[in-house]
């Protein structure tokens, strides 16, 4: 199919999938004139970048996802360690969400009379709460 049927398929712009071809990510047939053309899998690729951006992954992550032929090459680590970082941010993320729920809903008459509150700012401006992040969050990669 030419590369306006896999944009028009797909919602990406030509010059994505001309971006894509440029990294390696996919791979034309041919080129007619200056139209491409893609082998009718081009769209399991496209959903596959797709997926792997959504969770987060680079392009270069998700290049080594692809055999030559781009056929699917699953790095099943690469997705463990990004779904261990995903849980990370969840719970960091949690932790936050209840801290300000129970600030929006605290009984106390004052927040400086709230014990919890208290104990949250205290956290907060001593960074526990950030060096409690940084201990259980996974190192950056790198995402090129």
């Amino acid at each position: 199919m030419d590369i306006a049927e896999v944009a028009r398929r797909t919602g990406l712009p030509s010059s994505t999938l001309r971006y894509y071809e440029k990294k390696g990510l996919i791979t034309s047939l041919s080129q007619q004139g200056t139209r491409r053309w893609f082998a009718p899998g081009i769209l399991d690729q496209l959903a596959l970048i797709s997926l792997g951006q959504a969770a987060g992954l680079s392009l270069d992550e998700i290049r080594s996802m692809f055999s030559p032929n781009g056929e699917p090459d699953i790095d099943r680590e690469l997705l463990a360690a990004r779904a261990d970082e995903i849980d990370a941010l969840v719970k960091r993320l949690k932790a936050m969400s209840d801290g300000l729920r129970h600030a929006a809903a605290c009984p106390a008459p004052s927040h400086s009379e709230c014990p919890t509150f208290k104990r949250l700012l205290k956290a907060a401006s001593s960074g526990a709460i950030e060096r409690r992040w940084n201990k259980s969050a996974p190192k950056p990669r790198n995402r090129s």
